[in-house]
């Protein structure tokens, strides 16, 4: 896979969105084992921004780190060496079969949500800064189709 970096700085916030928008919204992005992934819009602030705070989850710094990889989710969903996991559910404390996430470069993870067995929503995509956070993912459980 390309994996290849941008340099986020060197656009403009509009232009950043425009990205987004020609390179997932407007387009069927297919993962390696054939899974439509939808992408929308508004998904741009969730993803890209940050919080100053883990606390307040404010949202309000707009992240070049993971702009500068915004091509990685298209590589990530289709790299067929992905580690593929089951995701945790915070909200019930437990793992999430529909939730499915790909690790690749030892810290880079995509996070989608399946709901059909050929369609799924993206739900985010970031680098684990955490060695605690990276083991907690690695060890849950591998994901099945």
């Amino acid at each position: 896979m390309m994996y290849r970096k941008i340099k986020p700085h060197n656009f403009s916030e509009e232009e950043l969105r425009e990205i987004w928008k020609t390179e997932y919204c407007q387009k069927s992005i297919v993962t390696f084992d054939g899974i439509i992934v939808q992408f929308f819009d508004q998904m741009f602030d969730h993803c890209f921004f940050e919080s100053h705070s883990r606390r307040e989850k404010d949202k309000s710094i707009l992240s070049l780190n993971r702009l500068e990889k915004i091509y990685w989710i298209k590589d990530t969903l289709q790299d067929p060496e992905a580690i593929l996991k089951d995701g945790w559910d915070s909200k019930t404390g437990s793992y999430d079969k529909s939730r499915r996430i790909a690790l690749v470069k030892n810290n880079y993870i995509v996070v989608i949500i399946i709901f059909s067995p050929v369609k799924a929503r993206f739900v985010t995509a970031y680098e684990v800064n955490s060695e605690e956070n990276l083991k907690k993912i690695l060890a849950s459980p591998d994901y099945k189709k």
